[in-house]
This record gives structure tokens, sequence and C-alpha cells, in this order.
């Protein structure tokens, strides 16, 4: 299928399912969001990575205009819909502030292709965590969840996040993102054994002796 949508670039990434909060205060998106509440149709989110619009984005629905300021700012809560690819990029829109795009929506597996590799990407998530004491409450169960609903947590840059977007089997992006932590861990690792051992300087440890020949 292929359509229009008014689009808000933003030098994020937005996976499908997320759940997206923004403050609004552009004259050209507080338009294009309150023509979205009345008309009820949802909005595109491209990635813009080093001032460039990129070719993939996500179709977001708005879900609530949670306040609105004296002076127009918003602050909204939107969730990702669908992945889109943009085909043409539509700058003046008559009457409108906003610009927009011809898109169409590839096919995107995102039905769990391998849980044994999505539960060794989350067994290794939770260490990456443990190792940099922080705590995440995905509020799913591990076995429910998906390669969107963890990459935004396990340290990828924008640019890799965006590998992940345009990545449109789940089981690639499994691979994407167990290829990420295997990267990742082995370094925390390392580091951590670093920290012990700068905690112990000053201090007196009880060693053990070696006899050698010498």
């Amino acid at each position: 299928m292929t359509n229009f949508i008014p689009i808000f670039p933003l030098g994020i990434v937005v996976y499908p399912g997320e759940k997206l909060h923004l403050h609004i205060f552009e004259p050209r998106y507080k338009q294009l969001i309150l023509e979205c509440k009345e008309s009820g149709k949802p909005f595109g989110i491209p990635t813009v990575l080093s001032n460039k619009m990129q070719e993939m984005g996500t179709l977001v629905e708005l879900k609530e205009i949670v306040e609105t300021y004296t002076n127009g700012e918003m602050d909204i809560k939107t969730e990702g819909v669908q992945v889109f690819r943009v085909l043409e990029v539509i700058k003046t829109i008559p009457d409108k502030l906003y610009s927009g795009a011809i898109v169409n929506y590839p096919e995107n597996d995102i039905v769990q292709a391998n849980s044994e590799l999505m539960q060794k990407v989350v067994r290794g998530i939770k260490e990456l965590h443990r190792l940099l004491e922080i705590s995440k409450d995905f509020k799913k169960a591990d076995l429910d969840l998906s390669s969107y609903d963890i990459a935004h947590h396990m340290g990828l840059s924008v640019e890799e996040e965006y590998e992940v977007l345009v990545l449109l089997k789940e089981l690639h992006r499994g691979e994407y993102l167990k290829r990420h932590l295997q990267k990742a861990l082995p370094l925390l690792l390392e580091m951590e054994q670093l920290k012990k051992k700068v905690k112990r300087n000053g201090h007196f440890n009880n060693l053990s002796t070696f006899d050698l020949d010498v």
C-alpha cells in the first residue's frame, strides 16, 4: 500500500509498539498534531542522521494530548505502529506549515522467529544491565520480549538503532542484537575486573605464597 502522510522528522528511531512522549513547540508541528487529533489519522517519524532524513521511519498514532500550554505548546503521547519507506518527500503542501511524504509499508516480520535466540539476547541484556548497575522493567515476560522491546535499552547508537529499524525480519534483528552484546559484554566484564582491582589498591590483602624453585 502507498499513501501520503504528514511527517515529523526527528533525530531518533521509533519502533513499532514503542510508546513515545513528545513536547511540541514548533508552529508547523503544533498544526500537524492538532490536525491529527481532529482527523484521527497517524503521522510519520522518519529518522534524521547527520542532518539528513533517512529512507525509513515509523508511522505513529497520537494517543493523547496530555497538556496544552498558554503559548500553544503541547505534551503528547504517541505509539509506534509500523515501519514505512519514504518514496518521495513533499516539502510544500498548500495551507500547511509541515511537510509530508509518499510512503509504502514494506512487509515486516515481527513474529518471534527463534525463541532460543531471543532468550540468549534477553539473558545478555540482563547481564549488561547488571554490569552497568541499572534496572529496567520491560513490563513483559521474558518470553514475550521482541527486538523492538529491548533495542533502546542496550547502548546502541542512533545509527545502530536505525540499522535495526531497517532490518525487516525478527530473526535478523535478534542476530544483530546478539552480535552487539557479544562485543559489549567482554569489555564490560574487563572493566568490572579492573574496578575490583582498583578498589583493592591500598588495602591489606591476604595473599597465598608460592614456593618457587629459583
